[in-house]
């Protein structure tokens, strides 16, 4: 049996043995500690799973970040999710889902009562030391990732190629486009270079005819909602058909969802344009996902149910579509990457993500965080605690929350 387990983790393939506890816990910590935005998650994610609990290869996790890159709805989540169903089942995929979900959101419930605020230098440098922690997870990830993505010069010319473009026209819209780019180019350039289909198994625990009616779902919301709500006034309906919309049409990631989030609850004057700006900004200085910045909407909304109910149903509402439209999608992904052109194709659209990566460390991670050079210093530290010392992520976050708090008073 042991022999057995070796043999599966040697081939990428996930060892299911976890339980849902396990899978809760795992992502509770990362829920904690995981600031940044969607693209430091993948890094902590990689470190976390791939790095020091093996629970799949490195390859197994460049495949399912590609995918979820492809999707709509937010990336990092759909990630996790995908790990905790693999390792435990629905259970496990719910469990990830409320552990890396629940601090987040109730940080961001506790500062729509107004009981969050943060003042002062030592407070700005906490937040300022957080977004440093940042630099060095995607670097992490951009490093550790390219030396599998990107071992020869066909993948490395397509990375740098993405990164170029991504840094020129940083749209969603054109992350999306690269990513199938490098699906072409891969086709192409790429035949010798594409692994073995035997990787992983995410998508064995999700079968055809429920991926057909997750689909079914997706779509029948997201043209049954607005219906419902033009003919039943309800404003628990409102809010649900307006995250559900904002969750289902967006592409590129966390903050693209934004704007669209802004047109759905200021423009009918649901929020204030000022409420909806602290909120942003609280929603940056929390760990986890962005779209749980939904949560906050959903308590300050009015006309509105009670505010907890308000933020539960902003938190439905705005995930629901990204988990829908993943399990409808995982088992047909699963046949088209066991084909040697699907292989070819993923080399190249793994090799695209690296550049989506490097592209995202330098803006707006880097952008957003390096001011001075002591703010490289501290990044750079952070990096190699990370790459070379191997130190817990966690430690990590807080020496370098520590660092930005000793730079903000001297």
């Amino acid at each position: 049996m042991r022999n057995l387990r070796l043999h599966l983790r040697k081939i990428g393939v996930i060892e299911r043995a976890g339980s849902g506890s396990e899978v809760l816990l795992a992502f509770l910590k990362l829920g904690l500690m995981s600031f940044g935005g969607p693209i430091a998650h993948l890094g902590y994610f990689r470190n976390e799973f791939v790095t020091r609990r093996r629970w799949l290869d490195e390859g197994a996790y460049g495949d399912l970040v590609s995918l979820c890159q492809f999707l709509p709805g937010p990336a990092s989540s759909q990630v996790a999710l995908s790990i905790g169903l693999a390792r435990a089942g629905y259970r496990g995929a719910l469990a990830a889902w409320i552990g890396f979900t629940l601090p987040s959101a109730v940080a961001l419930v506790l500062f729509a009562y107004g009981a969050s605020e943060l003042e002062g230098r030592t407070a700005v440098g906490l937040l300022h030391g957080l977004k440093l922690v940042a630099v060095a997870i995607v670097a992490q990830a951009v490093w550790g990732m390219a030396r599998t993505s990107c071992s020869d010069l066909q993948r490395a010319s397509i990375a740098i190629g993405a990164a170029v473009i991504l840094l020129l026209v940083g749209s969603g819209t054109m992350q999306i486009a690269v990513i199938l780019l490098g699906g072409m180019l891969g086709l192409w350039l790429c035949r010798g270079a594409s692994e073995p289909a035997a990787r992983g198994t995410l998508p064995a625990l999700v079968s055809t005819p429920v991926g057909l009616r997750c689909l079914a779902t997706f779509f029948l919301l997201l043209v049954g909602l607005p219906l419902l709500r033009g003919s039943w006034s309800s404003n628990a309906v409102a809010l649900v058909d307006a995250f559900y919309r904002s969750g289902a049409l967006v592409f590129g990631g966390g903050h693209v969802v934004l704007p669209l989030l802004r047109e759905a609850f200021v423009g009918p004057g649901w929020v204030s344009d000022d409420a909806f700006l602290a909120g942003y900004g609280a929603a940056q200085a929390v760990p986890g996902p962005l779209f749980t910045f939904a949560a906050y909407l959903g308590a300050v909304a009015r006309p509105a149910p009670h505010p907890v109910v308000g933020a539960v149903l902003g938190l439905i509402g705005i995930f629901l579509p990204g988990v829908l439209i993943l399990l409808g999608t995982l088992p047909f992904w699963e046949r088209f990457r066991g084909r040697a052109r699907a292989r070819a194709a993923m080399a190249g659209i793994n090799a695209a993500v690296v550049g989506l990566l490097a592209a995202a460390l330098y803006n707006p991670v880097w952008t957003s965080s390096v001011r001075t050079a002591a703010d490289f210093g501290l990044a750079l530290v952070g990096f190699v605690l990370l790459l070379v010392w191997r130190v817990p992520p966690l430690l990590v976050v807080v020496l370098t929350a520590l660092g930005g708090i000793v730079l903000a008073n001297v």
